[in-house]
């Protein structure tokens, strides 16, 4: 990767790890389905330029059924369920179970996708169980926190998975900004009549504000916007190494910004996750092979 890339890909990590602070300060007074109608109506808008200029408008209506499934399954379902499970736990937790996404898509491609998994792959999926795991009993042993949110960013992270498997089954060969301006564009069609059932009683504070639309405008249009240049340019092999990254940012702002203290046992959790998804996307193939013709050179 080129030193440009590797910022990117950086800055990528830095706003999707955030992405789970600004959730944490903005759902309990916006309201779980107001905030992600918010969130996606302003994405959309940031997109619609791009759009234009790509000219994947067309695109958009002409396979508005596999987007609108799309935008309840990858967008408004797993946005909403971020939300709530925000209002209970860590910000550098949600962002550890986040990372289990590659994990439920692989899984996805598997039983619906039909794609071959390896010895490896599978053992990666059980390496990554046992992690979440960890961190569940943790959170709820001794505790009177319930497993529920817990299940919540499982079930948020499922949805990517089966989203991924979705866009490759029924919009291969789509346009990226469309893909992205036409989920987003009718997660908020489909919430809106939810939203306006639960409009917060009070006006958020201004507080509240500034991460719901840094949560709208830059963890989701510009993060969405920088996610497509590294495919481009870098390839999506290495652009889906964010994945890796996104939790580590998300506990060191948790820990800066909101004085979060995570367990011994949520690190292990995690790194047990990481691990299971380096062996379920090949990245741990790819950089035992790297480091074998590197041994082999020198």
């Amino acid at each position: 990767m080129t030193s440009r890339e590797m910022g990117a890909l950086l800055l990528l990590g830095a706003i999707w790890g955030a992405s789970f602070i600004f959730m944490r300060v903005a759902a309990p007074e916006f309201g779980i389905v107001p905030l992600v109608v918010l969130r996606t109506s302003l994405a959309t808008l940031v997109f619609l330029p791009f759009l234009f200029l790509t000219g994947g408008g067309r695109q958009m209506v002409k396979l508005w059924k596999p987007m609108c499934l799309l935008g309840a399954i990858n967008t408004a379902v797993p946005f909403a369920l971020f939300n709530f499970a925000s209002l209970q736990l860590q910000s550098g937790v949600l962002a550890i179970l986040n990372a289990t996404a590659p994990m439920f898509a692989a899984m996805f491609a598997f039983i619906w996708l039909r794609e071959r998994l390896s010895t490896l792959a599978i053992t990666g999926l059980l390496c990554g169980f046992v992690g979440v795991v960890v961190i569940s009993l943790d959170k709820t042993l001794g505790s009177q926190l319930s497993i529920v949110p817990v299940l919540a960013v499982l079930g948020a992270a499922g949805c990517y998975g089966w989203g991924a498997c979705m866009m490759k089954k029924s919009l291969a060969g789509v346009k990226p900004v469309a893909v992205a301006a036409g989920s987003q564009l009718w997660a908020s069609l489909l919430l809106t009549p939810f939203a306006l059932m639960q409009l917060p009683e009070a006006w958020p504070s201004s507080l509240a504000w500034m991460n719901a639309l840094a949560l709208a405008l830059v963890g989701t249009g510009m993060a969405y916007l920088l996610y497509f240049y590294l495919i481009a340019s870098a390839g999506p092999a290495k652009a889906v190494m964010v994945g890796y990254l996104v939790p580590l940012f998300g506990i060191a702002w948790g820990v800066i910004f909101l004085n979060e203290i995570l367990s011994v046992w949520d690190f292990c959790g995690g790194l047990l996750i990481l691990l299971g998804i380096s062996f379920t996307t090949g990245v741990a193939q790819r950089v035992a092979h790297w480091a074998k013709q590197r041994l082999v050179v020198n």
